[in-house]
């Protein structure tokens, strides 16, 4: 049996851990991009499209992350798609995660007054001009805390892509255990470098949610 110091653990889990920040990131940004896409198809897209936002936004909430994972990773394979382990569960995560954002981003415009759509209507501007001059910068303010909260989630979430065989922060655990015969001290490095990561996001919501609370008129 190789001869593994804790040394040896936690730098190996580091290198894997690059990979668990980098596919947090791609998932992140692509679930942002994507979330406010549906956003404002929800917004300015009639009935019809609200209605199929909205059943893609219960279907990705109300199925496991896991098998989403599997049928895309499986699924696409499938059908003859050559998908890696790396696109697979980016995608999934970004699929999982956007219909999370858009719930939480048209919470955040709902929780904006009536009349501030009323008002700048009055102004003769168009949707996008309302959108964006008036209610965005007002509903940013609400958005930030829980979008950075949420992003904790994603990071936790980014340790189901072991399953497939990415090579993330627990998957590297399991390998690592497997060759030390030391589970509780490998897993355990392992959850010290997921707080490590998702420490610094938590407290950043809350000081977020702290400082806008201050600024928010009573």
């Amino acid at each position: 049996m190789p001869d593994f110091t804790l040394w040896d653990i936690l730098r190996n889990l580091a290198l894997a851990a690059r990979w668990t920040v980098a596919l947090s990131l791609a998932a992140f940004l692509g679930s942002a991009v994507v979330g406010l896409g549906l956003l404002l198809v929800r917004l300015a897209g009639g009935p019809w499209l609200g209605r199929a936002v909205g059943a893609y936004v219960q279907l990705f909430q109300g199925t496991p992350l896991l098998m989403q994972l599997f049928l895309l990773y499986f699924g696409l394979a499938a059908v003859g798609f050559d998908t890696s382990a790396w696109l697979a569960a980016c995608v999934a995560l970004t699929l999982y995660a956007s219909a999370y954002l858009t719930e939480i981003w048209r919470g955040c415009v709902a929780a904006i007054p009536r009349g501030q759509w009323e008002a700048s209507a009055s102004l003769a501007l168009s949707f996008g001009q309302q959108f964006r001059h008036i209610i965005l910068p007002q509903a940013l303010r609400i958005a930030v805390a829980p979008t950075v909260g949420f992003l904790v989630q994603v990071v936790k979430g980014t340790a189901l892509a072991s399953v497939i065989g990415f090579v993330e922060l627990t998957k590297a655990g399991g390998m690592i255990a497997n060759v030390t015969y030391e589970p509780m001290l490998t897993y355990g490095c392992v959850a010290l470098l997921y707080f490590v990561l998702c420490f610094p996001i938590s407290l950043s919501a809350r000081l977020l949610e702290r400082k806008l609370a201050m600024r928010t008129p009573a």
